[in-house]
């Protein structure tokens, strides 16, 4: 057991009304609070750096999370104080207790993880091309979709976090061609020349499923879906026989009033013979090995980079996370509250 530390005063975000489309930032509040010392069985934590994710958006409409209370999202925090022999004080943990600077886990009934360490892999990377985000596209590429050398891949909002770690994902599965969608030039050129995609196109420039045949104009074999509606559809389009669609997430219905009107060629996926599978990452924990014995030694050789838009600081959470709904991060979008 460790010596109990000055009482703690935490900052937490909490949700005060529902949202109609896209949030605003009155919808949210910052509050302080005394976290008290822990109980048996708990830790103190103090957050590092948080993740706000597009899947965090449902969860705020009714029937998600109560209003005034704390909002949750993955977070990695150092231990503080414990009174649990799980973990140490200075350990390094990613857990579920976001949107705070500091938190109390229960490590006996709540998921969390003490980082390992690894020289040239910055701490940052575990929520993003080593965490849930690298972990999501490494799943839908390969226990879902199967993709197999040789074959066609096409990734929306391939500029997010997922995207960005499945485009070059895919490269190291030896994929043929690795195609992407994003919401500007600027993420386009990105995508072509600083992560290797052979074609992208810009998703505002018409629709979708032209934009995508001309991008891949002999077809598909594999689509990863961030997205849904008009990128659902035009994927089914271009997929040939037999290909395969892992449907990770739907931007373009978070924030709709109306579920989008599309996909409208859902029977393709019949005389087509294609599988279109969802899943989601927490069940699919057990390949996160795999995942780092794979990706870990090319990041210390500089082959790979966990891409992360970083804002500075616990009091622009709101801010960030708004940004990242309108498409304004580049790789894994972040908050950095502290040095670890």
């Amino acid at each position: 057991m460790t010596a109990p530390s000055p009482t703690v005063t935490a900052r937490v975000v909490h949700q005060v009304a529902r949202p109609a489309g896209m949030p605003t930032a009155e919808q949210f509040t910052f509050i302080q609070t005394e976290v008290p010392h822990p109980a048996d069985g708990q830790a103190l934590l103090e957050n590092l750096y948080l993740s706000v994710d597009p899947y965090m958006r449902e969860a705020m409409d009714e029937g998600g999370r109560d209003l005034h209370t704390p909002l949750d999202g993955r977070a990695i925090g150092r231990v503080l104080e414990s009174r649990d022999p799980s973990l140490k004080p200075g350990d390094l943990v990613t857990h579920r207790k976001g949107w705070r600077t500091h938190a109390l886990i229960s490590p006996q009934t709540e998921a969390f993880r003490v980082l390992p360490r690894h020289d040239g892999v910055p701490i940052s990377a575990y929520l993003g091309l080593l965490g849930g985000t690298g972990l999501s596209a490494y799943v839908g590429l390969t226990r879902i979709a199967r993709l197999q050398p040789g074959e066609d891949v096409f990734i929306s909002a391939a500029a997010g976090g997922v995207g960005t770690a499945a485009g070059q994902i895919a490269r190291l599965l030896s994929a043929n061609r690795v195609i992407g969608s994003a919401g500007s030039p600027a993420k386009v050129k990105h995508l072509t020349e600083d992560l290797g995609f052979d074609a992208a196109f810009d998703y505002h420039d018409g629709r979708v499923d032209d934009l995508l045949r001309a991008a891949a104009p002999t077809g598909i074999d594999v689509y990863l879906d961030n997205v849904g509606g008009d990128h659902l559809e035009a994927a089914i389009g271009s997929l040939r026989d037999r290909g395969r669609i892992a449907w990770c997430g739907g931007i373009a219905q978070y924030n709709a009033a109306e579920p989008p009107a599309a996909p409208r060629n859902l029977y393709d996926i019949v005389y087509k013979q294609l599988r279109l599978e969802g899943f989601l990452v927490r069940d699919h924990l057990d390949l996160r090995d795999e995942l780092e014995a794979t990706l870990v030694p090319r990041i210390q050789r500089g082959e790979l980079a966990s891409h992360e838009t970083v804002v500075e600081g616990f009091e622009h959470v709101i801010e960030a996370f708004l940004t990242m709904l309108r498409g304004g991060n580049r790789g894994k979008m972040l908050v950095h509250v502290t040095d670890g």
